[in-house]
């Protein structure tokens, strides 16, 4: 607990995952929306929502994961430095 509040354990990192779930679901349900709502309105020259709506449904979520995948990294980076720093500090003088 006394890394928790010190700051040595990120939380982040969860919440990028909750952020990336809830982008997931928004990205699926303006998609169905648009599809629905350019397939209704098709003949009233609203097709293009149709067709939005698909790219929304099926690229918006790797976009979402893309966008999350590199702020995660940023966080491996620091996890990875920490470790490289506490080996140093084991390793035995010479």
């Amino acid at each position: 607990m006394s890394d928790f509040w010190s700051f040595r354990t990120m939380v982040t990192p969860v919440i990028i995952q909750i952020v990336f779930w809830i982008g997931v679901i928004l990205c699926l349900i303006g998609g169905a929306i648009m599809i629905i709502y350019g397939a209704n309105y098709y003949q009233l020259g609203q097709g293009r929502y149709l067709w939005q709506g698909v790219l929304l449904f099926l690229l918006g979520p790797l976009a979402v994961r893309i966008y999350c995948e590199i702020l995660i990294v940023f966080f491996r980076i620091n996890e990875t430095l920490t470790e490289i720093k506490h080996s140093i500090e084991r390793r035995p003088e010479a």
